[in-house]
């Protein structure tokens, strides 16, 4: 890792070490959890069961200050099941609020598109405006708030597909791929291992005072004219026709500027965890399918020809090169 002179970057570079310490493989996904915790983003992870989606969040909670919380969603979930609600106290005499598991730092959602539409929407206030409305009064969600929701691509019986607004509430869309031979081997040896040590739970290596610093040094990371207009470029060629590649007949919804917006402050956040003051291209490249792809959507005629947002984007990111 290069010097920046960030007085920060020392804590992100411990976490991030503790949690790649107990996952195998997962290094790109600790990589995105740390950036939408350095920006104020949330995740959603999707994956076959038994990838380590839960346990990578559980080791971001670990390692950081502030409350964990974990949100199993089935069809018969209720939003006050998830926001809170009035029980009357009958020592008191008086209605009390009692605050539901959105009310804490991390929040892990767990099978999201198992959750019907009413909360999915509940969700969808807190995760956009960092607060709750419930019995109708309207209370402010903690500082640092985020949400890491996880999503099973195998199963779609029972499950509501996430609309478009609520997938563009979340900074990444993350897909895991089943390991490899060797990272099979390593997962069996980091279990057997953990099994026979039975180790005491480690204190947190990030306070709440060092994360507010780390995410003001993020948005001193320099992002250069050339690399915005590289930015803006590869979102804009979501919405139009250029260099002889056809979109206007694939995509039916482009990304909106809430893209842009996103793959910039991820891009200086990816170069803060590298010891980098400034962000590059590399930056941009190996983050915007994850930032962007989750925001476009293709026509039924290109889905029916079996293309996907990926896919396309792919061929985006070959034609469209930085300045």
């Amino acid at each position: 890792m290069e010097d920046a002179g960030f007085t920060g970057a020392t804590a992100a570079g411990a976490l991030v070490q503790r949690m790649e310490a107990g996952l195998v493989g997962h290094a790109p996904l600790v990589e995105r959890l740390m950036i939408a915790l350095l920006t104020g983003g949330h995740v959603l992870i999707e994956g076959a069961p038994g990838l380590a989606k839960t346990r990578s969040v559980r080791r971001l909670a670990e390692g950081m200050e502030g409350s964990f919380a974990r949100i199993q969603c089935t069809p018969d979930l209720m939003p006050a099941d998830i926001t809170g609600t009035q029980v009357f106290r009958q020592d008191s005499g008086h209605m009390e609020f009692l605050p539901g598991p959105i009310f804490h730092a991390l929040v892990l959602v767990d099978e999201i598109n198992r959750a019907p539409p009413k909360v999915q929407s509940a969700l969808l206030e807190a995760m956009g405006e960092g607060q709750v409305t419930a019995s109708g009064q309207t209370r402010a969600l903690p500082e640092p708030f985020m949400v890491v929701a996880t999503q099973n691509p195998l199963e779609h019986e029972g499950t509501f597909p996430l609309p478009e607004a609520q997938l563009d509430r979340f900074l990444m869309h993350v897909v895991l791929d089943l390991p490899d031979q060797q990272d099979e081997l390593a997962i069996l040896d980091l279990v057997e291992g953990e099994l026979r040590a039975h180790a005491g739970p480690e204190a947190p290596v990030l306070d709440h005072a060092t994360l507010a610093q780390m995410k003001a040094e993020v948005l001193k990371v320099h992002l250069s004219p050339a690399l915005k207009d590289y930015i803006v470029s590869l979102v804009m060629a979501t919405r139009r026709d250029a260099d002889g590649l056809d979109v206007a007949s694939r995509i039916r919804h482009a990304v909106s500027p809430r893209g842009s917006l996103a793959l910039a402050a991820s891009a200086r956040a990816r170069a803060y965890l590298h010891g980098r003051a400034y962000a590059v291209p590399e930056d941009v490249v190996a983050l915007a399918p994850d930032v962007v792809c989750h925001r476009m959507a293709p026509t039924w005629r290109a889905q029916a020809a079996g293309e996907t947002a990926r896919g396309i984007f792919a061929e985006i990111l070959d034609r469209v090169r930085p300045l």
